[in-house]
C-alpha cells in the first residue's frame, strides 16, 4: 500500500513540476483545452445521450428488463 501511495506521488510530483516550470502561453493553451473539452463533454451529455431509461421506465427491473430485450433481439 505505501509503495503505491508513493508512486502516485511521484506521477504527482512529475505533472506539478511539468505545469509549474510551464510558460505562461503554455498553461494559457491547456486552460483552453480543459474549458473546451468540459464543454463538449457537458453538451454530448444533455443533447446526445439523454436518460431515455429514466424516462420510460420507473422501476430498475423494467429498466433491466428492457435492455435486456435489445441485447438479446434478433436481428
Amino acid at each position: 500500500m505505501n509503495r503505491l501511495i508513493s508512486s502516485f506521488a511521484r506521477i504527482f510530483r512529475f505533472y506539478y513540476d511539468g505545469f509549474s516550470s510551464m510558460s505562461w502561453w503554455g498553461r494559457r493553451v491547456w486552460a483552453i483545452i480543459i474549458i473546451k473539452l468540459i464543454i463538449i463533454f457537458i453538451v454530448l451529455k444533455i443533447f446526445f445521450f439523454p436518460d431515455f431509461l429514466h424516462r420510460k421506465y420507473k422501476t430498475e427491473e423494467q429498466k433491466s428488463k428492457y435492455v435486456l430485450e435489445q441485447l438479446t433481439k434478433s436481428l
